[in-house]
């Protein structure tokens, strides 16, 4: 499978390594990190999400990079492309998604690799449109999701169906960018 490398200004959005697990490993135990997800993640439980992350790039030809920074290597998180695993009322869809260290927060980071991701979904792969989706106390993501040039289609929230009924987590926020929008900020 030869999956491309994208680069930017100060990163590095690479296929994964073996080495890589631990670091995912951590940061999916990291309780601020996975504030908006229903728990943190065994190194088990980090092992098959990286797995399966594996599956999803050989059978879609994309899927969450490792995001590491130019400068001295360090392992940021991931961010990326995945297609939505679940069925609701926007899928299918292609979401671009994300997860990242908290000690590279508000630096820009997440901003300037989803840029990059979004290039890719657009120019390269050609897909008509990206999905986004958080929980209503996601201030961050829903922000970042704003600055990428998405919009929040209101009267698409949803219930995320792999968590119970009555979950805190249950409740979620859809945003929305097509290729053409992307297109018109560009010019």
């Amino acid at each position: 499978m030869d999956i491309p490398t994208l680069s930017t200004e100060r990163l590095c959005l690479r296929p994964w390594q073996q080495g890589d697990l631990q670091a995912f490993a951590a940061l999916n135990a990291d309780p601020d990190v996975m504030r908006h997800f229903p728990a943190c993640m065994s190194r088990d439980d980090s092992d098959a999400l990286a797995a399966r992350i594996h599956a999803h790039f050989a059978e879609h030809g994309f899927g969450p990079w490792i995001v590491e920074r130019r400068s001295d290597g360090a392992f940021l998180g991931v961010l990326g492309l995945q297609q939505v695993g679940f069925e609701a009322a926007f899928t299918p869809a292609v979401e671009i998604a994300w997860r990242l260290n908290q000690a590279f927060w508000r630096q820009g980071y997440a901003l300037e690799a989803a840029r990059a991701v979004l290039e890719y979904a657009f120019a390269h792969l050609c897909l008509t449109e990206l999905v986004a989706f958080t929980v209503p106390a996601n201030l961050p993501s829903q922000g970042l999701m704003r600055r990428l040039g998405m919009c929040h289609d209101a009267a698409a929230g949803f219930e995320h169906p792999h968590l119970p009924e009555g979950h805190p987590l249950r409740p979620h926020l859809l945003f929305r960018i097509r290729r053409e929008q992307w297109l018109e900020a560009r010019a």
